[in-house]
């Protein structure tokens, strides 16, 4: 399986002629092209930096064997387009395109008690790699690839390496580091490894890497 990073959280996987995409949001000014040619769409949550409504509508419209997959709050944004957009929650299981999915966690993360919380979903694909969102949620499950934030307004660097310890996966991949500079996404990355012990990768738009 093949992982790209695009800007922010987004992510696309690839295996076998299929692709999957999680978490397009307007934060990623290639979001488009991620998802052309995907298969499905997962989304974590309705934050417009993970999901960005109006693009993946307009998707919809253009591909007809376009999916999309996320909590409530994305098919009551999207509408079902016939039974495309579909609602998961936590303790579900799907194949979506040869890809097998399991759904972790519940709710996002709290940013400040005057901030309403909003569901959040986690996606463990393939018994491999997990997006967990905005959340640090321990899947009840081994994690190969963690797919780590590492910015945000409710993130703090001794919760992500306390989260690392917890769900001890081989590997972790920031993502959600826009809001860092360079210097502070490889700060953190020093931080991480030296930490917890296990390998960080830093991967910049575009890149690729094999799972």
């Amino acid at each position: 399986m093949k992982l790209t990073k695009f800007a922010h959280a987004c992510v696309a996987l690839e295996k076998e002629g299929s692709r999957i995409v999680l978490d397009p949001g307007t934060f990623t000014p290639d979001a488009k092209d991620a998802v052309r040619g995907a298969s499905a769409v997962l989304i974590t949550h309705e934050h417009f930096d993970h999901f960005d409504d109006a693009l993946l509508a307009a998707a919809l419209d253009e591909d007809r064997d376009l999916r999309v997959f996320g909590p409530q709050a994305v098919v009551d944004k999207l509408g079902d387009h016939g039974g495309r957009v579909r609602r998961l929650d936590a303790g579900d299981a799907v194949s979506v395109d040869g890809f097998s999915v399991t759904v972790h966690g519940k709710h996002h993360a709290v940013i400040h008690p005057d901030i309403p919380v909003v569901d959040n979903l986690g996606y463990l694909v393939d018994e491999t790699v997990f997006h967990p969102g905005d959340a640090y949620f321990v899947p009840d499950a081994p994690v190969d690839t963690l797919l780590l934030p590492t910015s945000g307004p409710w993130t703090k660097l001794g919760e992500a390496v306390e989260h690392v310890r917890a769900v001890k996966p081989r590997r972790v991949v920031q993502i959600h580091e826009l809001m860092l500079s360079d210097l502070g996404q490889n700060s953190t990355r020093t931080f991480l490894t030296t930490l917890t012990g296990v390998e960080e990768t830093l991967l910049s738009p575009g890149e690729s890497i094999d799972l």
